[in-house]
């Protein structure tokens, strides 16, 4: 495989996961990002922790959706984050989320 097809394969991956992210919002109440995924899901519960000193964030999804262009599935019913790091949850607007005609 050439480096070319390898980026053919990588941009078309994306592009897929970018398409089914489009299908799916709608079906999601929440928006979860941390420093190393995107999720959508149904049912965030977010609880701020501590261990000695330092303070982090544990952050429990139901029926949720990973953005991971490798994953064979990314349709999980139970997700469990554990950071240090951000943790950003926004309420999806129903209203944000229309894609306008033509971008499909």
């Amino acid at each position: 495989m050439s480096a070319e097809d390898l980026d053919n394969y990588e941009t078309d991956a994306e592009l897929a996961l970018y398409k089914e992210y489009r299908d799916v919002i709608k079906l999601f109440t929440y928006v979860v990002e941390t420093e190393r995924r995107f999720y959508l899901a149904n049912k965030v519960d977010f609880n701020v922790r501590s261990a000695g000193q330092d303070v982090y964030f544990d952050v429990q999804l139901t029926d949720a959706w990973v953005w991971d262009v490798y994953r064979p599935s990314r349709f999980v019913k139970n997700v469990r984050i554990v950071t240090f790091k951000d943790v950003n949850v926004e309420e999806v607007q129903k209203t944000d989320i229309d894609i306008p005609d033509g971008m499909g």
